[in-house]
């Protein structure tokens, strides 16, 4: 008979925590209960699961002892008050806000790294990294074992869902005012989001570098287990609704076999590449997918140890939710 489990997801009501909960049903996890948690502005909302209506409970008032597992998909500061007191009560958690440090729940993604889970001990503190180095680390882990990377520069245009359901909505009522030709009101963004680029995501550190790029350029390390890699990150706010992309360059020890680039690429089973004749698009592509697509494969101009690429993915679902809910699947395979 095959073993099920009581689960909570906290942060039921955003965008990555209803698309946690519509991929446990699509992947049939072997689920006994799931508590559907928020915090008391959201709680008394309804979602469906497995064709039953589910009310969204007050994350306030759980008792993390009734469940084994519990997914935090609220923000970070959620997770830091609640982590601990799950941990406590015997829970494993897979944290996809950030909240915790590599030191306290290790970054995996079990197409990169599913060793770092046996080497901890229960409780099973885990943290899904950031949607960007889940593609990122994807694509790296996918090239051919001999290239050797001596720098990586990322460029990272993010959609505006990485920003919760508050900035969809934002991009949506610009979009309407300036297509109705009436005055725009930036209200969450400082200015115009809509039909333009913004060259920061939040707000930067007195070096001008901002959370989310540290948070990048550390993630892509400690998956890589390439602890002084140098990393250069810029996020870019880009006007669309979901789907990251990456232009990433990456500086090699010697000459890129492109041929065997475009081998590996091509066989890694989380990975759709595009050939050079062609390439991905967030919109047209990636997103309600769960694949990575990587296209424009090419070495540099004048170097020819520069490897270039450009990657897109669906930033909620593959980049978060999908990734959470695969780390649960590795966890109650081998440990749980």
């Amino acid at each position: 008979m095959t073993r099920t489990f009581d689960i909570a997801v906290i942060g039921a009501t955003g965008s990555v925590g209803e698309a946690l909960v519509q991929l446990l049903e699509e992947r049939e996890f072997p689920v006994a209960t799931v508590h559907l948690l928020a915090s008391g502005e959201s709680a008394g909302r309804a979602l469906s699961f497995k064709g039953k209506s589910l009310r969204v409970r007050d994350l306030e008032t759980f008792d993390f002892s009734s469940v084994r597992l519990v997914f935090f998909a609220a923000g970070s500061k959620v997770t830091q008050k609640y982590a601990a007191l799950a941990g406590a009560a015997g829970c494993a958690v897979i944290d996809l806000a950030g909240g915790l440090t590599a030191a306290q729940a290790p970054r995996v993604v079990p197409e990169v790294n599913p060793q770092a889970v046996a080497a901890m001990k229960a409780p099973y503190l885990l943290t899904s990294p950031s949607a960007c180095a889940v593609a990122l680390s994807a694509v790296l882990t996918a090239l051919p074992a001999h290239i050797r990377i001596q720098r990586m520069t990322v460029t990272a245009c993010l959609a505006v869902s990485s920003r919760g359901r508050e900035a969809v909505a934002e991009l949506a009522r610009q979009t309407a005012e300036l297509l109705n030709a009436r005055a725009l009101e930036p209200r969450l963004f400082d200015r115009q989001m809509a039909f333009n680029l913004l060259a920061q995501v939040e707000q930067t550190d007195a070096e001008g570098h901002s959370a989310l790029e540290r948070q990048i350029a550390d993630d892509i390390k400690q998956l890589m287990a390439l602890p002084d890699l140098p990393v250069a990150v810029t996020c870019i706010q880009a006007p669309v609704f979901f789907g990251d992309s990456l232009s990433v360059s990456l500086q090699t020890e010697a000459s890129i076999d492109l041929k065997a680039v475009y081998a590996s690429l091509d066989t890694a089973p989380a990975l759709e590449l595009v050939e050079l004749d062609d390439f991905p698009t967030a919109v047209g592509d990636a997103v309600g997918q769960d694949v990575i697509y990587v296209g424009r494969v090419r070495a540099g101009l004048t170097d020819p140890a520069e490897l270039n690429l450009w990657i897109t993915s669906d930033n909620v679902r593959k980049g978060a939710a999908l990734n959470a809910v695969q780390l649960a699947e590795l966890l109650i395979k081998h440990y749980l």
